[in-house]
């Protein structure tokens, strides 16, 4: 896992729609800030879908692994338009990163 390349990955794949700062707002998606350890749906003042709701996980290493391969799988309803990353290797170095930068 290389956290390096996490954060390389997060600014071209998902940095158009979130943020992992502290206190930094919403963009189209969440801000993830202490996004480990959160159940789906609940980042205060973001507008989620139902499906984001009701999904009762509580996201970690292993969670985030299933989701990021396919989001619209994982959470059917999502309005989250990623279509996922599909490499392991890719998926591994995105979460590294985000356990470090989101906490």
């Amino acid at each position: 896992m290389s956290v390096e390349n996490g954060a390389k990955l997060f600014k071209m794949r998902c940095a158009q729609c979130h943020v992992v700062e502290k206190d930094g707002g919403h963009k189209t998606g969440p801000n993830l800030h202490g996004l480990f350890g959160r159940k789906t749906g609940s980042a205060p003042g973001f507008a989620y879908t139902d499906a984001n709701k009701n999904k009762g996980i509580t996201w970690n290493e292993d969670t985030l692994f299933e989701y990021l391969l396919n989001p619209k799988k994982y959470i059917p309803g999502t309005k989250m338009v990623f279509a996922g990353l599909k490499k392991e290797s890719e998926r591994k170095d995105l979460i590294a990163y985000l356990k470090d930068a989101t906490a």
